[in-house]
C-alpha cells in the first residue's frame, strides 16, 4: 500500500471524549475514569509514532477490511483530518498497561497508511 500522509484535527470531538470514558469504565472505577476524562480534556496534544503507540497498547493491528478501518482509511487517502487518539499511559513498573481509550481504529488506519507516521493524541498520565 503506498504511503499517505494521515492529517489530524487539533482536538478530539466531543462525542470521543464520551466514548472515552464509556470505555475507560470497563477498566477503572467509574470516579477514575470521570477523572481521567476530565484531566483528558485539559492536556495539550503530543505527537508520537504510529507503530510505537500500537505496540504500546499490546493490541493487534486491525486489518484492512475492518469496517471502521477502511473508513478511516478512505478519509486519510482524500486528506480529510482524524481526531487525535486518547490514551492513558502505562506503566510497567506497576503492571499498568497502556490504554487507547479512544481511537483504536483511526490508530491501525494511521499504521496501515503508515507505521511511521506521527500519530496526534492526547496522552493522559494517570
Amino acid at each position: 500500500m503506498a504511503k499517505h500522509q494521515t492529517r489530524w484535527n487539533e482536538r478530539p470531538a466531543p462525542q470521543d471524549y464520551i466514548a472515552a470514558l464509556d470505555y475507560l469504565t470497563l477498566q477503572f472505577p467509574a470516579a477514575t475514569a470521570r477523572r481521567l476524562v476530565k484531566k483528558a480534556r485539559g492536556v495539550r496534544a503530543t505527537e508520537h509514532i504510529a507503530k510505537d503507540l500500537l505496540r504500546a497498547s499490546n493490541l493487534p493491528l486491525l486489518p484492512l477490511d475492518e469496517r471502521h478501518v477502511a473508513e478511516n482509511l478512505k478519509r486519510i487517502r482524500k486528506g480529510k483530518p482524524l481526531s487525535p487518539v486518547i490514551f492513558i499511559q502505562g506503566d510497567l513498573t506497576r503492571g499498568r498497561p497502556f490504554v487507547i481509550a479512544d481511537g483504536y481504529h483511526r490508530m491501525c488506519a494511521a499504521c496501515h497508511a503508515d507505521e511511521d507516521s506521527p500519530v496526534r493524541g492526547i496522552l493522559v498520565a494517570p
